[in-house]
């Protein structure tokens, strides 16, 4: 199976996480969703998998490219 790394596209803050470890997710859905600048900013999946890792929790700092989660498809 291919490991997919899910990553931020925007520094911020960790608001909500909206999967959790062996959820199976498509294409396009939401895993994380980032508060930056006071706006709710969602981390978006490219390719469905399922999810093998959520390397942050809430409130966690983030930097645009850091790599959020892992999947496997």
């Amino acid at each position: 199976m291919a490991k997919i790394e899910v990553k931020s596209e925007i520094t911020g803050t960790v608001w909500q996480l909206k999967a959790k470890v062996g959820d199976k997710v498509e294409e396009g859905d939401t895993l994380i969703v980032i508060e930056s600048m006071k706006m709710e900013i969602p981390v978006i999946t490219e390719d469905g998998g399922t999810v093998k890792e959520i390397l942050v929790k809430e409130k966690d700092p983030v930097a645009e490219g850091q790599v959020v989660a892992i999947l496997e498809g």
